[in-house]
């Protein structure tokens, strides 16, 4: 009589514990790829070493030994053909007890396995029997996988911390966003997954594509392409004109996991709407899921070059206005991703390994898809432009240079001067272990100014092989001119400004001076005028001029809450010469409090108060809350009924729920109403077992 299988023990929760993937589930078996795991299979009748026991692991519509998505494994040793991949391995395990029929297993999936979900059936001679599925996923514990990160601390931010910080603002008012990625949910298995198959490599090859998802490059780079709806069936649609009647405003949003949610109920209908910020943290969340260790970054004073010069052009008016929208610009930050992982085909030597850029934002198509990256972050402080994938477009946000032009009622265009400073400005990331920003400029470009950086720049321009401004001389600026703040930027109070005139040559000259504001869009296309003014000054020799600016809180008001920021700027003209200075504010916005009223208890009812005091002297109406957090609430809570709030009145809300996942958890919050825009809190819960 053959030796049947009895009963089948996965162990999925010391599996899991020891994995790192209990916090998705305790029901399914979630593995990571070169670390061995626990199979139990109970026979009928004792088992011998010397008996057929071969399993079979299959993912895709087409496994194949070839393509490394089938392997047959065990006794007797399976014969593989020389251009077998994915060869998987088990050995009996010391906990087994052959003489009872109690054959444990220790099963270890290769590094090179593609990740997914696998079915897994054993042979007992010539009997076959499915014993289920499992997930496996990429290791940044395992040295020989290619997203292997060394430092714990850091695979523990970058791959297990489910909460994190998105940077926003200008580099002069560096702001923060709370954000939950969420990617240890228990439907994240189902979506993230889902978001591989939905691609549109896998459509057109589902044997090919589930083959290369052994490659954390490739399975990145499907991601960056699926994140936007651009091409296929992606999660979100990029939307930056302000008109969201028919979805969601992308500051709205404070978790991917909402998003994600959305995204996978609907059947893959994308989601509207998304932003840059949006965009890339949706994208943590599936990379931290798929264990490739992530972080968001923000680049501040980012450049889009839409025509590979290496240059961005700029136009004004002689009132200092800039153009309405252009195909180039300079938004006033720009958010991606950078994934963890080694990049062997591109070089020995290992100088590209490490953090690559990633960035599932639709701008420009790569290689005929909207998406970016993955580009290693060594090829663009060195300038290799020529370095896959993107470095060219990326090395242009972070180091282009400005080339700003006047436009003279006649229409003739006459260059101001070289802006080779301003871009790329702050890059900022959330540090390890803690809440606070750590800028990591110095990983992308050298000093600015420095002889290294211009060499580079200069280098950058001939690899590209592209027509760009690779050696700039400037022209000697005779008037200095800067714009400093008198105060704080307060939404609700005036602006207070000062500009400086300073004089750099031996001639006096008589100046008309052109002060204009307007309400800007984050990816520098500006809206509305809210200020302009004319004045005429007298600049000594060797002397300096101080203009006061005042920007009262009546005249900007009405642009602010759908707008991002305000672009001040000043053009003085003496005969023929002009100019130009500018700064972008972004407003302090009022505090949202909250607070946890008693101590928490996994599977027991907390409560929490939130606070918002109204400092205008007007009343907010149209006020709604959205409060979420990982562990705490299993999708958002929204309360959207809270009427107004009285001029200088505070709002108090108590809200409870059920934590039903112990540790520490943030909880985060949305406030919105008729005169502030999606104001964000969060606080820490520490919910104990």
């Amino acid at each position: 009589m053959a030796n049947r299988i009895n009963k089948v023990n996965f162990h999925c929760v010391t599996n899991n514990t020891a994995h790192r993937t209990i916090e998705i589930t305790r029901k399914q078996l979630i593995v990571r790829r070169g670390q061995p795991f626990l199979l139990t299979l109970e026979m009928v009748q004792p088992f011998s070493v010397r008996d057929t026991l071969l399993l079979t692991v299959e993912t895709g519509s087409a496994p194949s030994e070839r393509h490394g998505t089938r392997s047959q494994f065990g006794n007797p040793s399976a014969k593989y053909t020389s251009d077998a991949k994915a060869i998987w391995k088990y050995e009996i395990d010391r906990s087994a007890v052959l003489e009872r029929g109690i054959v444990a297993l220790s099963v270890t999936p290769p590094t090179d396995a593609p990740v997914g979900k696998y079915s897994l059936s054993a042979m007992t001679h010539g009997e076959t029997r499915n014993l289920g599925t499992l997930v496996v996923l990429f290791n940044p514990w395992c040295s020989d996988d290619w997203v292997y990160l060394p430092d714990d601390r850091e695979r523990q931010e970058y791959v297990m911390n489910e909460e994190g910080t998105v940077y926003t603002g200008t580099s002069h008012y560096i702001g923060s966003q709370p954000w939950i990625f969420g990617q240890f949910e228990e439907e994240m298995v189902d979506i993230c997954l889902k978001i591989l198959d939905a691609n549109l490599k896998h459509r057109k090859d589902p044997a090919g594509d589930t083959s290369a998802r052994c490659n954390p490059v490739y399975v990145s780079r499907v991601i960056s392409a699926m994140v936007n709806s651009n091409d296929d069936k992606g999660v979100l649609v990029g939307r930056w004109d302000g008109n969201y009647n028919d979805g969601c405003s992308p500051t709205c949003w404070t978790s991917s996991v909402s998003i994600l949610q959305r995204w996978f109920q609907n059947r893959c209908y994308p989601v509207k709407y998304g932003q840059c910020w949006v965009f890339a943290a949706v994208m943590c969340t599936v990379m931290r899921f798929f264990g490739i260790p992530c972080r968001v970054v923000t680049n501040f004073q980012s450049a889009h070059d839409s025509n590979n010069s290496l240059t961005i052009d700029e136009y004004y008016d002689d009132y200092g206005v800039r153009s309405k929208e252009a195909s180039e610009s300079v938004w006033n930050f720009h958010v991606w991703v950078e994934g963890w992982m080694k990049r062997p085909y591109l070089m020995k030597g290992g100088i590209y390994d490490g953090w690559q850029v990633l960035d599932p934002t639709p701008q420009e198509k790569s290689e005929g898809v909207f998406c970016c990256g993955p580009a290693p972050v060594n090829a663009i402080l060195r300038g290799d432009t020529d370095v896959k994938y993107d470095v060219p477009f990326v090395y242009a946000e972070v180091n282009a240079d400005i080339v700003k032009w006047m436009i003279s009622t006649n229409g003739s265009k006459k260059k101001m001067y070289t802006d080779s400073m301003s871009v790329g400005q702050s890059i900022s990331t959330k540090a390890v272990d803690s809440w606070k920003r750590v800028d990591i400029t110095d990983s992308y470009k050298h000093r600015e100014g420095s002889a290294e950086e211009r060499a580079i720049f200069k280098r950058a321009v001939r690899m590209n092989s592209k027509e760009g401004q690779g050696d700039i001389e400037e022209a000697p600026q005779y008037v200095e001119m800067k714009i400093k703040e008198e105060t704080k930027a307060i939404n609700g109070q005036d602006i207070k400004l000062r500009l400086k005139l300073s004089s750099k040559d031996h001639t006096n000259k008589v100046l008309s001076v052109r002060v204009n504001a307007q309400a800007m869009r984050y990816n520098g296309n500006p809206a509305d005028n809210i200020l302009n003014k004319v004045q005429h000054v007298t600049l000594l020799s060797g002397q300096d001029v101080a203009i006061p600016i005042q920007i009262p809180f009546a005249d900007y008001s009405k642009y602010m809450v759908n707008y991002d920021s305000i672009k001040v700027s000043a053009v003085a003209s003496d005969s023929d010469e002009y100019y130009q200075t500018e700064t972008n504010i972004t407003l302090e916005q009022p505090v949202i409090s909250m607070k946890v009223l008693y101590p928490v208890h996994v599977n027991h009812e907390m409560t929490l108060e939130v606070e918002f005091k109204n400092p205008l002297n007007e009343r907010l109406r149209n006020c709604s809350l959205t409060v979420i957090g990982c562990g705490l609430f299993k999708s958002d809570y929204i309360q959207s009924d809270l009427g107004e709030v009285e001029p200088k009145a505070t709002l108090k809300l108590k809200i409870t729920t059920t934590p039903y996942r112990a540790g520490l958890k943030t909880v985060v919050a949305d406030f919105d109403c008729s005169s502030f825009r999606d104001i964000k809190s969060s606080c820490i819960v520490d919910v104990k077992p």
